[in-house]
């Protein structure tokens, strides 16, 4: 017999008993995670979390029978975010460690997914045991029909599989409709081709976490607020105009590679991004001098950084573009080495500019903080 109380875990991360259900986590207790099972299986009978809660109450009925402490409980996340969910239950599961006090804890899933938390879990209380919850059904081919309908109809999914297509077909229609048959390939191969690294690298995630700090700006009414939105709008131009100088060089020269293509976007967006990086670092300095002054050492340096990267990259797009003699270019190919060499002296210099402030105004503030201990003792 285990010592101690036992948390038997049901962890629904993508939120099914929120977002279908409507029932808030954390669900503490047999007859409160038997009422939110009841009430997911009503809302959609299908949803395998349904049967990792069921699951979750027969182990803990096991426990009891056999003498042993134990509760049980089902926390959630969300279902459009994982990152925020995650951060969800480790905010749940402190409450919920807080409220039973257990000393081990034996997760249920429904899948490879909610085990993602498993290092959330063990960094508060010792995983004793994980129990997958597979469901049993026929291996036809009717099934796999059923299981990719449902996938798509999953708005996660769906959006991640129909935009793009969407959005390539919908681009491909217009420049054909327009007159440039060779350039809708074109625009249709760059776009699926942004959206791929655009998922790959988590740009979505870092989009998200600037939507959220723009909410939280205006919520508690700080000055990045304007910032941001001023940021938005100067990305906007900024890829609008990279887009424009695209079209440019190849209505001059269809003949371009696609490394030509990605500077001549640069070069024409770089300036316009440069300029939004360094109004959102300014936003970012001004509100944490006057709300947290403590880390202006660690958010000075943003905007030499951003400087210094927009002129190596402008620098290396010039010389590039000049140095293939692409047509209608306004440097070059003599100019093209000046261009970069400058540039990129201009972009170490501010960089080192940055740190050398970065490192003034770190060495000030733990002064006046060795001052204050000084004059409390």
């Amino acid at each position: 017999m285990t010592e101690g109380r036992t948390l038997v875990l049901s962890v629904d991360r993508d939120d099914d008993i929120g977002w279908k259900a409507k029932i808030e986590s954390p669900v503490v207790g047999r007859q409160a995670c038997l009422n939110a099972a009841d009430t997911l299986a009503l809302a959609d009978p299908e949803d395998s979390d349904v049967n990792a809660i069921f699951s979750a109450v027969k182990i803990y009925d096991e426990l009891i029978a056999k003498g042993e402490d134990a509760v049980v409980a089902v926390i959630a996340g969300n279902h459009l975010h994982m990152i925020e969910g995650d951060r969800k239950i480790a905010a749940t599961l402190d409450d919920v460690v807080k409220e039973t006090q257990p000393t081990s804890c034996i997760l249920v899933s429904d899948g490879a997914e909610d085990e993602y938390v498993v290092p959330i879990i063990q960094s508060r209380l010792p995983v004793a045991s994980i129990r997958r919850v597979i469901v049993n059904q026929m291996p036809n081919l009717e099934g796999t029909y059923y299981i990719l309908k449902k996938l798509l109809d999953d708005p996660k999914i769906s959006r991640v599989v129909f935009v793009p297509l969407g959005l390539a077909m919908l681009l491909y229609a217009s420049a054909f409709i327009l007159g440039y048959p060779g350039t809708a390939t074109i625009i249709v191969i760059g776009v699926i081709g942004m959206y791929l690294l655009y998922k790959g690298f988590g740009l979505d995630e870092f989009i998200h976490g600037i939507i959220n700090a723009l909410r939280a700006s205006m919520s508690r009414g700080k000055f990045s607020f304007v910032t941001y939105s001023t940021t938005i709008v100067l990305v906007v131009i900024g890829f609008t105009i990279g887009f424009l100088t695209v079209l440019k060089y190849y209505a001059s020269d269809d003949s371009m590679g696609v490394l030509l293509y990605v500077m001549s976007f640069l070069y024409g967006a770089i300036m316009w991004l440069i300029v939004a990086g360094l109004v959102t670092s300014i936003g970012v300095i001004i509100d944490v001098y006057f709300n947290e002054r403590e880390n202006l050492p660690k958010v000075v340096v943003f905007p030499f950084f951003v400087t210094a990267i927009g002129l190596i990259l402008y620098g290396a797009s010039a010389y590039i573009l000049a140095v293939n003699s692409v047509p209608d270019f306004p440097i070059k190919a003599g100019a093209g080495g000046a261009y970069i060499t400058y540039s990129t002296l201009a972009g170490l210099g501010c960089a080192i500019a940055g740190v050398i402030i970065q490192y003034i105004l770190a060495k000030r503030q733990a002064a006046q903080e060795k001052e204050a201990i000084i004059e409390t003792i």
